[in-house]
């Protein structure tokens, strides 16, 4: 079985995150990148399937600038047996992305997609949906587990009332959660040999994709700082405040 990851490129999670001067975006000039550590949870269960026997090949596939293929390679490194980037300095909104994901599963006809329920720097949980939309393949999201028996996936996802376990025909989309497992930190032996892992470079056009942005971002600010607690003598008091201050009475 090949099995289809998808990895993206973001800001360190252990970074505090600056808005340009000009509000045009978020500064990204000498700041620590990382693997998103949702797409970092989706590899690991995809190795960790290859181990159990259960898959034969994985493939990482990013999306954007050239500095992408270091995402990619830490993705082998993992355990990955070779990637795909597809490069573009265009921005790249969750519809663009999920369409040029369809393109690459015509191309490598994988029987299991797998990827970060969102990314941590827009937070838009709509690319594995969208995937599944385009295809019109089975989906489960918000994976906490996944079982594999023959054609079929069984996921356990969390929902608002607890876990709902759903099954899945293969081929299908699965977007994983945080408590699927623990990543694994990859070994210098490891890292040394990704480097030698063939990485695929293309473009957007070869795939037939137009990735011009929908949506145009027209100003980012920063929130606003909170203010300090104050102490109040009595309940009356607190209850005028809600009412005449916060008005959420």
């Amino acid at each position: 079985m090949k099995v289809l990851v998808a990895v993206k490129r973001v800001v360190d999670f252990n970074v505090k995150v600056r808005v340009k001067a000009d509000q045009t975006g978020v500064e990204l000039a000498n700041v620590k990148m990382s693997m998103n550590p949702f797409d970092e949870i989706a590899v690991e269960e995809a190795v960790r399937m290859k181990e159990a026997g259960k898959a034969t090949e994985i493939i990482a596939v990013s999306m954007g600038p050239a500095a992408c293929q270091e995402t990619i390679r830490t993705a082998l490194a993992m355990g990955a047996d070779r990637g795909i980037l597809v490069q573009t300095d265009a921005e790249l909104q969750p519809l663009a992305v999920a369409k040029l994901l369809k393109a690459i599963v015509a191309k490598e006809n994988p029987q299991l997609v797998v990827l970060g329920k969102q990314a941590i720097d827009d937070d838009s949980n709509q690319t594995g949906q969208m995937l599944a939309a385009l295809l019109g393949w089975p989906q489960g999201t918000f994976a906490s587990k996944v079982a594999l028996d023959g054609g079929k996936a069984a996921v356990t996802r969390e929902v608002d009332g607890g876990l709902e376990t759903v099954s899945l025909t293969l081929p299908c989309i699965v977007t994983t959660d945080l408590r699927l497992n623990e990543p694994r930190y990859a070994s210098l032996p490891n890292i040394m040999k990704a480097k030698k892992k063939p990485i695929e470079t293309i473009a957007p056009d070869a795939l037939g994709v137009d990735v011009a942005p929908r949506l145009v971002t027209l100003r980012v600010e920063e929130p606003a700082k909170r203010k300090g607690g104050t102490k109040l003598p009595d309940i009356p008091t607190l209850i005028d405040k809600l009412r005449n201050e916060a008005k959420v009475l």
